[in-house]
């Protein structure tokens, strides 16, 4: 199975989604990491990522780029997953990136959303109130059917 799990902001916020591509990276055969430029040299550090794909999402960051047909476009044609995660900050929402990976044909994806999705997300998770980064990424990832590793 291919996996992606996207972070789309920060070097250190891509940091901390290590153990949750950790457990992804233990049932997965092959794993993308999908982030901004901010965060890509983080994600080239994670063991058990495969592929690191940058891209600047529209909706993110502090100087996002437009909203362009042809970026999106692009983004969707390099995709190639069956399941994804999305995290995210307590204060964003998943599901404009959702709908990105549901138009590259992503089959399952998980998020934590208080927005309801629709039929963005296969697996609408609740974040545990004030948890950790780190915590409600390997919390979101354990619903989505990859339990932390033993170690």
């Amino acid at each position: 199975m291919k996996a992606l799990v996207t972070r789309l902001d920060s070097f250190g916020d891509v940091l901390l989604a290590g153990p949750a591509v950790r457990a992804v990276a233990a049932r997965a055969d092959h794993v993308t990491m999908l982030c901004g430029s901010r965060g890509a040299p983080a994600a080239r550090l994670l063991p058990g990522v495969d592929e690191v794909l940058v891209w600047e999402a529209p909706w993110g960051g502090f100087a996002p780029p437009d909203v362009s047909r042809e970026d999106i476009d692009g983004l969707v044609d390099r995709i190639d997953a069956d399941a994804a995660l999305v995290l995210t900050s307590f204060h964003q929402s998943p599901l404009p990136t959702a709908l990105v990976l549901r138009l590259a044909g992503v089959r399952y994806i998980a998020a934590d959303s208080v927005d309801y999705p629709g039929s963005l997300l296969d697996l609408r998770h609740r974040r545990a109130p004030h948890a950790h980064e780190a915590e409600a990424a390997l919390d979101l990832a354990g619903a989505a059917g990859f339990p932390r590793p033993d170690d």
